[in-house]
């Protein structure tokens, strides 16, 4: 069912949501594919791979995956899409993956095998330009979308970019997702790298990441 965005509400994260910000990364990143890079590290259940990212959410390292970071989208109430943004000095993600890992009593061994899994997203970062404004873990519930409610979240999120001084904002997709390009070069972002790689491939069953730009 698709439910009609009525009454829409731009909002900041707050810790009751940590819930459907653990859900809005874990789509988030498996993009169009069967498996994203929580889904590989985890290598467990989805109820699993959600009680790490909540974990996520809530470390004391701040980081792109911390919620209060996030914008959402409520409708009549509830929370319907969401994404985050920030500036790449500002993300310590290795730390807070740490302390999510340390808060669930994760092993040493299985942060490594979790590591060796999902690591070779690393090898298909782009180069993000000096001071740019970072767009991040963009997902919509199913019965939500196709209602401009990402539109309105990336209104709201480049004016925050410019609010805090950037020039220039930045978002990426996994190559084969049209959909969420599209909705990106519709805001006015524009591809400017594409970074692929074999080991990257083999593990995600996707080439790799396009980087999409605007002036702010």
């Amino acid at each position: 069912m698709v439910r009609e965005a009525t009454d829409v509400k731009i909002i900041d994260a707050r810790e009751e949501h940590v819930p459907f910000i653990a859900w809005v990364q874990l789509t988030a990143f498996r993009s169009h594919l069967e498996k994203g890079m929580w889904d590989l590290f985890i290598g467990g259940s989805e109820e699993d791979t959600l009680r790490f990212l909540e974990a996520l959410a809530t470390t004391e390292s701040k980081h792109f995956g911390s919620y209060q970071g996030f914008i959402i989208a409520e409708v009549d109430g509830a929370p319907a899409a969401a994404m985050t943004g920030y500036f790449a000095a500002e993300s310590a993600l290795e730390q807070g993956i740490t302390e999510a890992a340390q808060a669930l009593n994760m092993t040493e061994a299985e942060i490594t095998a979790g590591w060796k899994r999902a690591g070779s997203i690393t090898l298909v970062g782009t180069e993000h330009a000096p001071g740019a404004w970072i767009t991040e873990n963009v997902a919509t519930r199913p019965e939500f979308r196709r209602r401009g409610l990402v539109d309105r979240l990336l209104e709201e999120q480049m004016e925050r970019g410019r609010a805090r001084g950037a020039t220039i904002g930045e978002i990426g997709v996994f190559i084969g997702n049209d959909n969420a390009q599209r909705a990106y070069e519709k805001a006015g972002y524009q591809v400017v790298e594409e970074r692929v790689h074999p080991d990257f491939e083999a593990a995600y069953k996707c080439p790799g990441v396009r980087q999409l730009r605007r002036e702010l």
